[in-house]
C-alpha cells in the first residue's frame, strides 16, 4: 500500500526573502537526501515467489511544484485533524504514480499558500519504510534545507539482517494471517485460528479525529482499579478503551472475535543487530484475540492485560519466525481486525525545513480497519493524542456516543 502525509508551515513573506522560495529548497534538498536514500530512486520489481526487490536504477521520484488560493488560516478553520481538507490539491494524483511495481516509489508535492505559508506533502511505497524510516528521510531532506552538509544519521539498508534460513519455519503463531503454518500451528494451536468474513459495511464510510488530551486520558484510566490506573500507559489505556468501543460500534455479533493488532517496534532487539540509521520495515503487528461478546461485557481491566501481553509479544524470534511466514505475501485476514499504531514519537510534529516545526505533520487519513496515535496539543495547549478513526456512518454514530460520553464523564 501506498502511505501519504502532509506538513503544514506558517512560513510568511519575511521567512521567504531570508530562506528563499520553498519548492526550490526543498527540491534541491531533496535531490541531495536522494544521493544516500539512493534506494528510494529506483523501482519494485517482482521476482519467482513474489518476493519484492528494489532495482536502484536512479530513476528518481516524482516532484511537484504548485500555489493554492488559500490561506493557512483557512485551513485551520477547516479542522487541521484527519480527514485533511483539500487534500486531492495538495497531494495530486500524478499518473502513474500509485502503482506498486516499476513506478516511482515517492511523489512530493510542495504547495505554497497565498499567506506566505506553504505545505509539504508526500505518498510512499510502505514496502520501502514504516513510519519511523519515512521521518528518518523527511528529515534528512530538513537538514539538508536548513543547510547541514550531510544527514545527522547515516541511512542504513540492511534488509539482509531479517532474512532467514530456508524452508521456512515460523514457530509462532501469526493470527494476522489466513493461512498458518503447520509448526506454528503445533507450537500455540490454542490461538491459532481462521476468522470469519467481515460483516458487509453499510452506507457511506465516515474519517473523524478524537483527540484525547491530559483529562481524557485520565477519565479512562479512572475506570481501571487503582493501581493498575497508576501504572497503565497512556497507550494501554487509549488502546484497550478504543478496541472495545469499536467493536461496539461495529456490532460484531457474539461469537466472532474481534482482534486487536498492536504494531510494536522491534529496532531494539539486540539479536537482530540492526543498525541505528535503518529506515526499512521494522515493526510488526502482534495480535490479541477476544470475544466481541467477552470484549463489550469484560471489565477494562481485562482488555488492558491483553493489550499488555500483546505489547511484550514482539521478540527476536517472534520477528524471525514471522519473516518466515511471510514467504509468497500471504494475505492479511481482515476480519473485524483493528490495527493500531502509535507515531507520536516518530517526530513527525518536529520536521523542520528552516521555517520551524509545522502546524501539523503526520498521515493524512486512516482506512477501514486502522487508526494512528500522533502527537498534538489540546484546546488547553496541553500535550494530546490525536486518533482518526474510519467506520461506518452508523457505527460512527455509535462510536461518537462512546467518546462522548467520556468527555464528559471527566467533567
Amino acid at each position: 500500500m501506498n502511505v501519504s502525509l502532509a506538513f503544514f508551515y506558517r512560513g510568511g513573506e519575511d521567512g521567504f526573502a531570508q530562506l528563499g522560495d520553498p519548492t526550490g529548497v526543498i527540491r534541491r534538498a531533496l535531490g541531495e537526501a536522494l544521493v544516500h536514500y539512493y534506494p528510494l530512486a529506483g523501482r519494485l520489481r517482482e521476482l519467482e515467489g513474489r518476493k519484492l526487490v528494489v532495482d536502484c536504477t536512479g530513476e528518481g521520484v516524482l516532484f511537484v511544484e504548485a500555489e493554492a488560493d488559500v490561506r493557512l488560516a483557512e485551513l485551520l478553520a477547516a479542522g487541521l485533524r484527519p480527514p485533511i481538507p483539500c487534500m486531492e490539491q495538495l497531494l495530486l494524483e500524478v499518473e502513474g504514480s500509485s502503482g506498486t511495481l516499476d513506478t516511482p516509489l515517492m511523489l512530493i508535492q510542495v504547495t505554497r499558500l497565498l499567506c506566505g505559508g506553504f505545505v509539504f506533502a508526500l505518498r510512499l511505497s510502505h514496502t520501502m519504510c514504516d513510519a519511523i524510516g519515512i521521518a528518518q528521510f523527511i528529515n534528512a531532506i530538513a537538514e539538508l534545507a536548513r543547510g547541514l552538509p550531510a544527514p545527522t544519521v547515516a541511512p542504513a539498508w540492511s534488509r539482509e539482517l531479517l532474512e532467514v534460513p530456508r524452508p521456512p519455519t515460523p514457530s509462532f503463531p501469526h493470527s494476522e494471517f489466513d493461512v498458518q503454518h503447520p509448526a506454528a500451528q503445533a507450537h500455540a494451536p490454542q490461538v491459532t485460528q481462521t476468522l470469519p468474513a467481515p460483516p458487509p459495511v453499510d452506507g457511506d464510510m465516515v474519517v473523524r479525529s478524537f483527540t484525547f488530551g491530559p483529562s481524557e486520558v485520565a477519565a479512562i484510566k479512572k475506570r481501571l482499579p487503582s493501581l493498575l490506573g497508576d501504572t497503565a500507559t497512556t497507550f494501554e489505556a487509549l488502546a484497550a478503551f478504543l478496541w472495545r468501543a469499536r467493536s461496539a460500534a461495529l456490532e460484531v455479533p457474539p461469537g466472532e472475535d474481534a482482534p486487536l493488532a498492536i504494531m510494536v517496534n522491534f529496532r531494539a532487539a539486540a539479536e537482530l543487530a540492526l543498525p541505528s540509521g535503518y529506515y526499512g520495515n521494522a515493526s510488526a503487528p502482534s495480535v490479541a484475540l477476544a470475544d466481541a461478546a467477552a470484549l463489550r461485557r469484560g471489565s477494562l481491566e481485562d482488555v488492558v492485560a491483553r493489550v499488555r501481553q500483546a505489547k511484550v509479544a514482539v521478540t527476536a524470534d517472534y520477528v524471525s519466525s514471522r519473516v518466515d511466514q511471510l514467504r509468497g505475501r500471504p494475505p492479511l485476514l481482515p476480519a473485524n481486525r483493528y490495527y493500531l499504531s502509535d507515531l507520536r514519537r516518530v517526530g513527525f510534529h518536529r520536521v523542520d525545513f528552516g521555517w520551524g516545526k509545522p502546524v501539523f505533520g503526520g498521515p493524512v487519513y486512516p482506512v477501514f480497519g486502522s487508526s494512528f496515535f500522533t502527537a498534538s496539543t489540546d484546546q488547553n495547549g496541553e500535550d494530546a493524542v490525536v486518533v482518526p478513526v474510519a467506520l461506518p456512518r452508523q457505527a460512527m454514530e455509535r462510536f461518537t456516543v462512546e467518546m462522548e460520553s467520556l468527555f464528559v464523564s471527566k467533567l
